[in-house]
């Protein structure tokens, strides 16, 4: 099927369900079109783990509770809640207007009002091993062992933990944890994974895979704006075009409104040098940029490279650290999207990152030259081979940095190439002493990055196997701590440890990239790139 009949086919069909709306008003109906370059693979909450099906659950569905752009966590179905003093006891006063949507799973095919009952079912859901989810990280080893998940009446729901855990209301944002009726998971089985059924500003129309996904608006939503109700928009349409010049040419024809992320084939079609959009576009596009939470790095294996490597030494890899220009990689390479990471792993967007009182890496040729002298190999002279390990996707960062060591600090590395599968395996399995990796927050709290080097922890996440008693110890602390600010503190000493230990080469914080129609109003901007379209107009 054609972009044209996609086109076609979606305005009839919300024309045919909207019961304010005609046929013959479809041509006026607010349909917002955008583009994922990988296709949607569920549409269950349970298996929301790809940043395209989290954008596509968060339409469909809400949770307990939800972020606003600034990351603090705000009511959704929960309209208040308590914690306990021990930190243990969440109890949470539910909302009385919200309605899944209407089913055919449902006596009379109505939706049916949401109880603490279904908060309850749908966390177990996430834990329950026949079910199989890939989130059920979340609650492992953190709730209760025996009965976690509670509903005392109709309007409470209580979470109980086996031991205080400050980020939990962070980790309920996440679209593991929206509400789904059991009621619909019965009827369609497996297939609710495409006949999906929750409470979101959007519900589901149709879904050609691999091709098109069309949403409605949800007539009985419960959120407002100014007293309007939401969503402004009549329907959705995701398109799934893997080829990322052809989606940003289908915006530049208005064939679509959005589309995200960066990509080598049309940055400099958009954006100069400096990260500004191209004056050719300023009347009819708008970037949106702001900070994300996914930290880009070099990791070492302190593991495997014990002994005869070069980076077993201390002061080599902070010499690596010094050794090449941040600023200059981002601007040559990314049209200077995203920030040095010039102060530990915790990036920024997050509260608790503060580049003052954590000052890591700058480009330092002075610093360096000491460091390799100190360490006995002046201009890295002496020093035994090393290799770094990469997919394609970043062969030119890697590129970037290994010529700026040569030539600034005399330091050869050679590149090798793998596949993206295959180097995560290789990384889990202490068979990649030098990598080049990500890791985006799950939830917006500093220890989402910081558990990547908790001793206790194996890889994932903590591919480095990076092991300090001290850090650990804080690591602990912190976990226990309710007084944010105290906890800040704590995140931000083990910063600093991981800064003089120097497990990994400190590369860039993130920032989202949206490119969007001048059209479109009340696009969010927010650290975690969550799409929220309950607000936009067109």
């Amino acid at each position: 099927m054609n972009k044209l009949l996609l086109s076609l086919s979606f305005l009839l069909l919300l024309a045919a369900c909207s019961g304010d709306k005609s046929a013959s008003q479809g041509d006026a109906l607010q349909v917002f079109r955008y583009n994922q370059h990988n296709p949607i693979t569920s549409l269950d909450p349970a298996f929301a783990r790809s940043q395209t099906n989290i954008w596509g659950v968060n339409h469909l569905f809400n949770g307990l509770v939800q972020l606003d752009d600034g990351l603090n966590v705000q009511p959704c179905i929960a309209k208040r809640w308590t914690v306990a003093e021990d930190g243990k006891t969440y109890t949470f006063a539910l909302r009385d207007d919200v309605y899944f949507h209407d089913d055919e799973a449902f006596a009379g095919g109505k939706g049916r009002r949401v109880v603490a009952s279904d908060v309850a079912y749908s966390f177990g859901r996430i834990i329950d091993g026949a079910v199989g989810s890939p989130g059920s990280w979340i609650f492992k080893g953190r709730v209760a062992a025996q009965a976690p998940f509670q509903a005392p009446n109709d309007s409470t729901f209580v979470l109980q933990l086996a031991a205080p855990f400050r980020p939990m209301l962070s980790i309920l944002t996440m679209q593991y944890c929206s509400i789904v009726p059991k009621e619909a998971v019965d009827k369609y089985g497996r297939d609710f994974r495409s006949q999906p059924v929750g409470t979101g500003p959007f519900k589901m129309k149709r879904w050609l895979e691999n091709q098109a996904l069309f949403l409605e608006k949800n007539l009985r939503y419960f959120e407002t704006e100014n007293g309007q109700p939401l969503p402004h928009l009549d329907g959705v349409r995701i398109s799934f075009i893997n080829d990322r010049k052809t989606a940003y040419l289908e915006l530049i024809n208005n064939k679509l409104d959005l589309i995200s992320g960066l990509e080598s084939s049309y940055i400099n079609e958009l954006l100069d040098a400096d990260g500004n959009l191209l004056s050719k576009h300023q009347n009819s596009l708008q970037f949106l940029k702001t900070s994300y939470l996914n930290m880009e790095y070099l990791g070492i294996n302190i593991k495997t490279v014990e002994g005869s490597s070069p980076l077993a030494n201390q002061k080599i890899r902070q010499a690596l650290n010094y050794g090449f220009d941040r600023q200059e990689m981002l601007r040559s390479l990314r049209n200077g999207v995203g920030k040095p990471a010039v102060s530990g792993i915790t990036p920024r967007g997050l509260p608790s990152f503060d580049d003052k009182k954590v000052p890591g890496y700058t480009f330092n040729t002075v610093e360096a030259d000491r460091l390799l002298k100190e360490a006995g190999f002046p201009r890295g002279e002496g020093l035994s081979e090393i290799t770094l390990l990469t997919t394609k996707d970043y062969l030119d960062l890697c590129t970037y940095i290994t010529k700026e060591w040569e030539e600034w600090i005399g330091i050869k590395v050679n590149i090798e190439m793998r596949e993206s599968a295959l180097l995560r395996e290789m990384m889990s399995r202490e068979q990649a002493p030098f990598f080049r990796a990500s890791w985006i927050a799950d939830y917006p709290d500093a220890e989402s990055f910081l558990t990547m080097f908790y001793s206790k922890n194996p890889a994932p996440p903590n591919y480095t196997r990076y092991s300090n008693p001290k850090f650990d110890q804080l690591y602990e602390a912190a976990l226990a701590e309710n007084n944010d600010q105290r906890r800040y503190e704590l995140y931000q000493q083990m910063d600093l440890l991981l800064i003089e230990d120097a497990p990994l080469i400190f590369m860039f914080y993130d920032e989202t990239a949206l490119f969007a129609n001048k059209s479109i109003k009340g696009l969010s901007r927010n650290a975690i790139n969550l799409l929220n379209l309950k607000r936009v107009k067109k």
